[in-house]
């Protein structure tokens, strides 16, 4: 099973520590490209209009800024500078250390910097929207896809895809629809289904910190996965077809 998370808009900038360490880093194949995105990263940052070029309000200048020396900053493990919803929701601090190696290697984040990284990869926070089209670059969600498709194939094959990202992020690859469940979150009143947005996070990370912490093996099939989140909730499968993922949809309580 792998558990595909979009990364937080916020992050928690480490205090201390060593610059990354690019050879550290997962899918080593992905290096080459990080490179040229932070590069053009740097450049738009340090633009007198960064922030309109970035999309980004004025209370994040100091962010903006950061972007300009990730090359220096201090760096910490993704499982620490991705906060927000969704991230305090899985509550990767509160694991045990088996599930802690398994959150480790099960989960991937997939990001507009780094393509791709997993839990214990140590980066630096930054700023940097999936959406975002940087000089020589381009829209980012594209210039990913076809890498990550390479990069990430080997690994995604014959695995449960449990995808909990943002459709922003979603585009910046599509794995294999007969692996792949997305995760919808809705709320029902009165038999009407309304999407949940602040609430479809928190239940994103919820879902994956329950499949991290259940005992037995990880689900392997949508069916599977389906059971296992109805441990917690009303959830239902829609099945995919061969150009579309499965869907568990979970269904709070009004």
């Amino acid at each position: 099973m792998l558990i595909l998370l979009p990364p937080s808009e916020g992050k928690t900038p480490a205090v201390r520590g060593d610059a990354m360490d690019w050879a550290s880093l997962s899918f080593p194949v992905l290096n080459t490209y990080r490179a040229k995105v932070l590069d053009a990263l740097g450049t738009v940052s340090a633009h007198e209009d960064a922030l309109a070029l970035l999309g980004v309000g004025a209370s994040l200048k100091d962010d903006v800024e950061r972007n300009t020396r990730l090359h220096a900053e201090p760096a910490a493990p993704a499982h620490q500078v991705y906060s927000g919803v969704l991230y305090d929701a899985l509550g990767y601090k509160s694991l045990t250390p088996a599930q802690r190696r398994r959150a480790d290697g099960s989960v991937l984040v997939i990001s507009a910097l780094w393509g791709a990284i997993r839990f214990a990869d140590s980066v630096p926070a930054y700023r940097l929207s999936m959406s975002t089209a940087l000089p020589d670059v381009g829209r980012l969600a594209s210039f990913w896809k076809p890498q990550l498709t390479d990069a990430l194939g080997e690994i995604a094959g014959g695995r449960l895809l449990v995808d909990c990202r943002s459709s922003t992020y979603a585009a910046a690859w599509t794995p294999p629809p007969a692996d792949t469940v997305t995760v919808n979150v809705f709320t029902e009143v009165n038999g009407a289904r309304k999407v949940v947005s602040h609430f479809a996070k928190h239940t994103r990370g919820e879902l994956a910190r329950h499949l991290l912490k259940r005992r037995g093996k990880a689900p392997a099939t949508p069916e599977q996965l389906r059971k296992a989140a109805a441990e917690k909730w009303q959830a239902e499968l829609v099945p995919g077809t061969a150009r579309k993922a499965h869907a568990l949809n979970i269904i709070l309580p009004n």
